[in-house]
């Protein structure tokens, strides 16, 4: 599946201008062109898969203004004590810390307006399949299992929920159009071998520090060893940024990684995520300054971009020189 150019995965849908994951922010990515759109899944109560970035709700919803007095003992809203019915009545907002309210990313849409709704995943693919059809193209999906051990731990199963959705909306046997990730490579290995999902897998890549719901060692992932353990079971990998952008020389040229050479040697696609103009490496002073590194030296295979219609824009200029 790779090609001359990369792919552009909108990364929560087109979210540096819409609330995350809102189908209104998928609408937008769709139109302006990515190849494929995010989509983070997680299960109500009554384990119905809907997008949300996180297990919780109360970053970007108004849970705790509709249903105080639901938190857990840490104080955090879950998503999986919600039903759908409940999950119908909140609005979603953009990202927010918890502790201040304030928005993560303050230049962005708007915290205070209420115009959005968590979708189901079936609805978000439903709304994909019919722009497709509407506009005349292909779209992707790019779906990851978030925290299936700690679901698993909760009596709900995030991978046959998920497949259940795909095979109801005929996207079950589309390889070229849907990818699975997941930072654990138990549930990456149980969806190839167990489940025999015909689909391509993406081993997420990220730092031992972050306690993810995994066992999995990150750090010897990124080895020679690990990216042919990930390669027995994946078709690519997803690395946090910093493991490809290593920030620059004494000189001003971008110190780089042998993540990207070493995983594509072995047959592995690499998605980095995620590319923000708005969070810019160290050392850098563009977006356009990141993609040349990202794009043009690092030579991956696609990215995750919160601003998907700034890297097509980059890419249709580089591809017309």
């Amino acid at each position: 599946m790779r090609t001359s150019s990369p792919i552009v995965i909108a990364h929560r849908g087109a979210c540096g201008y819409l609330p995350e994951h809102t189908l209104a922010a998928k609408a937008l990515a769709h139109g302006m062109g990515a190849n494929f759109i995010e989509q983070d899944v997680v299960l109500s109560k009554d384990g119905v898969a809907i997008v949300l970035h996180d297990i919780h709700l109360d970053s970007t919803t108004d849970v705790a203004q509709r249903f105080p007095g639901r938190a857990r003992a840490d104080g955090r809203f879950y998503a999986i004590d919600f039903d759908l019915q409940e999950i119908r009545q909140l609005r979603v907002h953009e990202r927010t810390h918890r502790k201040t309210g304030e928005a993560v990313f303050p230049e962005r849409f708007p915290v205070q307006p209420n115009l959005f709704q968590v979708p189901t995943l079936a609805e978000e693919v439903d709304l994909i399949a019919g722009l497709d059809r509407s506009r005349g193209c292909v779209t992707g999906l790019y779906i990851e299992l978030k925290s299936p051990n700690w679901h698993r731990s909760e009596g709900q199963d995030l991978s046959t929920a998920i497949l259940g959705v795909l095979e109801k909306t005929g996207y079950w046997n589309r390889p070229d159009q849907v990818f699975l990730q997941c930072f654990d490579d138990q549930t990456l290995r149980h969806l190839r071998e167990q489940l025999k999902a015909p689909l391509p897998m993406i081993q997420l890549i990220g730092e031992n520090s972050w306690g993810e719901d995994s066992a999995v060692d990150y750090d010897y992932l990124r080895t020679p060893a690990g990216l042919s353990y990930v390669a027995s079971y994946a078709q690519g990998i997803g690395p946090f940024l910093p493991h490809i952008y290593l920030g620059k020389t004494a000189s001003g040229s971008a110190r780089l990684s042998n993540l990207v050479p070493l995983a594509q040697a072995r047959g592995l696609l690499v998605h980095p995520y995620t590319l923000r103009r708005d969070e810019l490496p160290a050392g850098i002073t563009s977006f356009t300054e990141l993609l040349d590194i990202v794009i043009g030296q690092a030579g991956i295979d696609g990215l995750f971009t919160d601003f998907p219609d700034m890297v097509i824009d980059y890419l249709r200029r580089r591809n017309s020189l």
